[in-house]
């Protein structure tokens, strides 16, 4: 049984990539140490559930084999389950399920998975079985190519048609409903103009009836809109548009910058709410 997640105010997952080539924080975390070492400073700075990967999934990218994965990931797991408290949850980032196997047995509360479920169907099955969080993502295309030329009709309509589907599909497969979370992948697949449209309507996801993830840290849409180039010089366009999200409802923020963000969202709670 997994630790009990509560959505009644916004979580943040800090993002731990134990990857060489990450779009913003590849190589950062050359050893088991330093990766383990970082996620402590982010639960400290609040990061209620640290999220690790061993395949970057930026644009462009090529894939890296469940062996590479494993071999990235599962050591940084077993040293950081040693030393963390039971209220922390740990999920892992891959649409493997032989990744995720791995974890599992390491005792991980989450799976987030970019594909969806449409990577690896035994997925879905595998989280169903051991009664996990199950993060359902909405990308177009693989990352190698998903950011050449993205279309669509509707970009709303047609991520939360994807949501839906694969939501009912986990469902199916066991998964309790409260234990799904729903990402629309900004800058998967997407543009600037569709990026932007589904952030400035994030809401309408609620009407699916899961929790809402988004992962807006450092990305593109941020030097498009303000023209910063670098990725780690886009705290302000993260934490604008972490707030926004927040005040339309989104549970769960995905993000690099734990202590900025937890300290923006404390802020802003007490001049709102004063």
């Amino acid at each position: 049984m997994t630790n009990k997640l509560n959505f009644e105010k916004p979580i943040i997952m800090g993002i731990l990539n134990v990857t060489p080539d990450s779009f913003s924080d590849g190589g950062s975390y050359p050893s088991t140490q330093s990766a383990v070492d970082k996620a402590l400073i982010m639960i400290k700075q609040g990061a209620k559930i640290i999220d690790i990967g061993g395949e970057s999934t930026r644009p462009g990218s090529e894939r890296v084999s469940p062996l590479e994965q494993k071999r990235r990931i599962i050591d940084v797991i077993s040293q950081l389950k040693k030393v963390i408290s039971n209220d922390i949850l740990i999920s892992v980032d891959t649409t493997s399920s032989e990744v995720a196997e791995a974890a599992i047995d390491l005792k991980v509360d989450m799976i987030n998975d970019i594909s969806g479920g449409t990577d690896d169907e035994d997925l879905i099955s595998l989280v169903a079985s051991h009664d996990l969080y199950y993060c359902i993502m909405h990308k177009k295309g693989e990352p190698k190519t998903m950011q050449d030329n993205p279309s669509y009709v509707d970009v709303l309509k047609e991520v939360k048609e994807f949501l839906l589907e694969q939501a009912i599909k986990a469902e199916q497969y066991g998964i309790s409903k409260n234990k799904i979370i729903l990402d629309p992948g900004i800058g998967f697949g997407k543009n600037l103009k569709h990026n932007i449209t589904l952030i400035s309507n994030i809401s309408i996801f609620h009407s699916l009836g899961f929790p809402i993830m988004l992962g807006i840290s450092r990305k593109k849409f941020i030097k498009d809109l303000s023209g910063n180039n670098e990725s780690k010089e886009r705290l302000g366009g993260t934490i604008s548009s972490s707030l926004h999200a927040v005040t339309q409802g989104v549970q769960i923020l995905r993000v690099h910058d734990v202590n900025e963000i937890s300290q923006s969202l404390k802020v802003f709670k007490s001049i709102k709410y004063k």
